[in-house]
């Protein structure tokens, strides 16, 4: 696994204390930013960010904005101001030079009864023209499963779009949660569009941001999945705390290195 294949998470208020010490261990920042940040982002502070990770040749990903936001909402107005607010974000991720930024979805079947054609319908409309603008910042989509308990809603998104710069980012702890699925077909059936992983654990009721290796989740689907991929998908570990972070990176580079075809 390459080292710049692997990356942490880290929120944009505390980018300055944390994403030096993210570079020094090799690993690649995802930068998660919410609405209300975009509007009063100091442009200074996004130059220093983006000098700071051209020195070190590394291209974030960048977490967009996801609260009350959805791109197949039945009202045309949170369509609207999500619009604004997931644009926003790719200026701002094309500023850092990212090459991939990480949206939610925003489905859920108890909001959406029997809706998920319409809210599919709905998010085929929204998304071409944020497509383009990817395009233009050389900078991917992907589409994280959150409340789904199979992905047939988002398979069905990313396939109706059929672009190339629109895929999966595949989250395990959400998995573990919500998902119906087993974690091998999950992966099967996503794994042609299978750009990103986010991977933290937990005990299958909350949503615990643990390391690695300290909840319930069996990882050994993902990691033999990931293995036989000719492409392997770039992966975030998505630790809310340095310690939890060291943690979480001891654990998945000790699988990693246990897997054929990785030193």
């Amino acid at each position: 696994m390459r080292p710049d294949r692997l990356g942490a998470h880290i929120p944009w208020p505390q980018i300055e204390p944390f994403i030096e010490k993210v570079l020094a261990l090799d690993l690649t920042p995802e930068i998660a930013i919410k609405g209300p940040e975009l509007d009063t982002i100091v442009p200074d502070q996004i130059t220093e960010t983006a000098q700071l990770l051209a020195a070190a040749k590394v291209r974030p990903t960048v977490h967009a904005p996801f609260f009350d936001l959805n791109p197949g909402a039945i009202d045309p107005l949170v369509r609207q101001t999500t619009y604004h607010r997931l644009s926003q974000a790719l200026d701002f991720a094309g500023q850092l030079n990212a090459r991939l930024m990480v949206i939610h979805p925003g489905f859920d079947r108890w909001r959406y009864p029997n809706l998920d054609e319409t809210w599919t319908e709905l998010a085929c409309g929204f998304f071409p023209p944020l497509l383009v603008q990817a395009q233009r910042y050389n900078c991917r989509l992907a589409i994280e499963n959150i409340y789904e308990e199979t992905p047939t809603t988002l398979i069905n998104l990313v396939n109706k779009l059929d672009s190339e710069w629109l895929g999966h980012c595949f989250d395990a702890g959400h998995w573990h949660i919500f998902g119906k699925a087993s974690m091998a077909d999950w992966l099967k059936a996503i794994e042609a569009k299978l750009f990103h992983l986010h991977l933290h654990d937990n005990h299958g009721s909350n949503d615990d941001h643990l390391p690695v290796g300290e909840g319930f989740i069996d990882f050994n689907p993902l990691f033999q999945t990931i293995t036989a991929m000719s492409t392997t998908p770039s992966i975030t570990l998505e630790a809310h705390s340095p310690e939890h972070l060291i943690r979480s990176l001891r654990q998945v580079q000790l699988r990693l290195n246990k897997e054929p075809g990785h030193s």
